[in-house]
């Protein structure tokens, strides 16, 4: 008999992870398409001149076991270590001791490619172009920084949103003043999420703060920065732990796009097929079922595959427009699916002979420290710009992400970060022009100078964050629709048009299968997926909702 088939649209970490876990646990056969020509959809790597690109920046932490031994079973831990949990990880003549579970002997990333780093996070914001912790602390250095006034008026307005706070919750700025108060909302949350989103808060939905922030609070910033003067917890777990908190995380060698080609081999190995260059321009539906996909290949040729079960990360307007060109959905489905937002991305890398340790104002920036080669590194991984007088957003620092990014260990490798809509004035810039715009920035703000770029690319990402703006308010019209077609499966961030980090994407996609598996024909539990504001305190919901790291805040 020939096997049942499942069409997957899209090669990133939810298509991925279910055409492995449907090899894994049915007889069901995935053939995945990938409308570019890269593995790893928002979690891919990019090479350029042996110098890596992690677009957006992805921590592998999550609190779910079974996610965490998914990544591990594909990419084994770097030197696991002592019966003790003590470990000396040595890499790029660098030494770190770090407390991992087991006793086993990890690969040595000097000699294996397939491997998990163990890496520290820090991840700082440049705010009047001084460096204060993310999330932000109620340390000495913070109260310095801001002063004393700043400090009282942060404390006022925080006991008044606890006491008085805004009921119902309906917008962003609401979410973040009932959580933080008002003086602090407008000195660290409003512009950055602003620059983010392209929109007021005020315009925007109060369910991103709900997927993003979660339980984190004045409170529990107080408490972890009280806990940081004990012994630390060192473990890779770190459950007990708010997601914005976490310390260190794993990190393949070569990036996360390393980890979703890995995937992919073994779903080749196992019988897999995945197309790349393959566009879905057709979704063909009879009744409450979706029977067949029109792909389109490189050459521009099209074809008709039949499918038993579709899983679908493509965004979900793309989605209703290739199902409307078979039957025309309805009209106030096909509105709301129309009408959803996106924000875009667009990333500069720079080649460096150095970055700037101190600001231009005389000490802006923190005091040198030295990492990997180059005297005076410092050791983010990526920072936070909110500064109002220029437009980037975050900037990463690749050689601090895994030493194996950076071809010349005696460079620095830079990703500057701009969050655009198509079409506008940043987005319709030339490459070159906007390389050039970019430089100054960071220039600007006293981060480099611009003498010292070696070499530059940049990478454009179109409907990288699915918004909470435009149709988003309807979206349930759209989303209950499309959960009455049996046999589709939405899954992923753009799939589902919800912000997912690349863990609660693959929990969706795992989900599904196991739907799949057990004749389970509700969608329900695959939108309960980074849902629940209260999972960290409490017993996990089947397969673990989680919270992964802080990737756009």
């Amino acid at each position: 008999m020939n096997p049942k088939i499942a069409i997957i649209i899209g090669a990133g970490p939810a298509g991925l992870t279910a055409a492995y876990e449907l090899l894994q646990h049915t007889g069901i056969h995935p053939i995945v398409f990938e409308a570019s020509d890269q593995l790893g959809g928002l979690s891919r790597t990019v090479n350029y001149k042996g110098n890596r690109i992690d677009i957006g920046g992805h921590r592998f932490f999550s609190k779910s076991d079974r996610v965490m031994d998914w990544w591990l079973h594909m990419m084994p831990m770097q030197a696991m270590g002592t019966p003790e949990g003590e470990v000396g990880i040595t890499y790029q003549r660098q030494g770190r001791t770090v407390k991992s579970p087991g006793a086993e002997a990890g690969p040595d990333p000097e000699s294996t490619d397939l491997v998990m780093l163990v890496r520290r996070r820090l991840s700082r914001i440049l705010y009047r172009r001084r460096f204060f912790s993310y999330p932000v602390s109620l340390s000495a250095d913070t109260i310095s920084k801001l002063g004393m006034g700043a400090i009282v008026r942060i404390g006022v307005t925080y006991l008044l949103a606890r006491l008085f706070p805004i009921h119902p919750e309906k917008s962003l700025e609401d979410f973040f003043i009932n959580r933080f108060g008002s003086e602090l909302y407008h000195t660290f949350f409003k512009d950055y999420t602003e620059k983010v989103w392209g929109v007021p808060c005020n315009r925007i939905k109060p369910e991103w703060g709900v997927q993003r922030v979660k339980g984190l609070s004045v409170r529990k910033v107080i408490a972890h920065a009280l806990r940081s003067t004990l012994p630390r917890n060192r473990s890779l777990g770190q459950k007990d732990v708010e997601t914005s908190l976490i310390e260190q995380f794993l990190y393949p060698k070569y990036g996360p796009g390393q980890m979703w080609e890995e995937v992919a081999r073994r779903v080749c190995d196992a019988g897999g097929e995945i197309h790349l260059n393959s566009v879905v321009t057709k979704v063909t539906r009879a009744g409450e079922r979706i029977t067949a996909v029109t792909v389109r290949d490189e050459h521009g040729a099209e074809r008709d595959w039949t499918a038993d079960f579709v899983f679908s990360t493509m965004p979900i307007k793309e989605l209703a427009v290739a199902m409307h060109a078979d039957q025309r959905l309805p009209a106030e489905v096909l509105s709301v699916a129309t009408g959803l937002e996106y924000r875009d991305f667009i990333t500069v890398g720079l080649l460096l002979k150095r970055l700037r340790t101190h600001g231009r104002n005389g000490g802006a920036l923190p005091a040198a420290t030295q990492s990997h080669g180059i005297q005076g590194m410092i050791s983010d991984t990526w920072i936070y710009i909110q500064e109002k007088d220029v437009k980037i957003g975050r900037l990463q620092i690749f050689n601090n992400w895994s030493p194996y990014m950076v071809y010349n260990p005696d460079t620095a490798w830079v990703g500057l970060e701009y969050f655009t809509n198509e079409g506008d004035e940043l987005w319709s810039m030339t490459d070159e022009a906007f390389t050039r715009f970019a430089i100054a920035e960071l220039a600007k703000i006293g981060m480099i100078d611009a003498a010292d770029v070696l070499d530059s690319t940049l990478i454009r990402m179109p409907k990288t964050y699915p918004s909470y703006t435009g149709a988003y308010e309807r979206f349930d019209v759209a989303r209950t629709w499309f959960d009455r077609l049996g046999n589709l499966f939405l899954i992923g961030r753009n799939g589902m048009h919800r912000y997912n980090n690349q863990d609660h994407s693959m929990l969706t996609a795992m989900t599904a299968v196991e739907n799949i598996r057990a004749g389970i024909t509700s969608k329900d539990n695959i939108w309960a997926v980074n849902v629940e504001k209260e999972y960290h305190e409490t017993k996990p919901p089947p397969l673990e909702s989680v919270a992964e790291a802080d990737d756009a805040m």
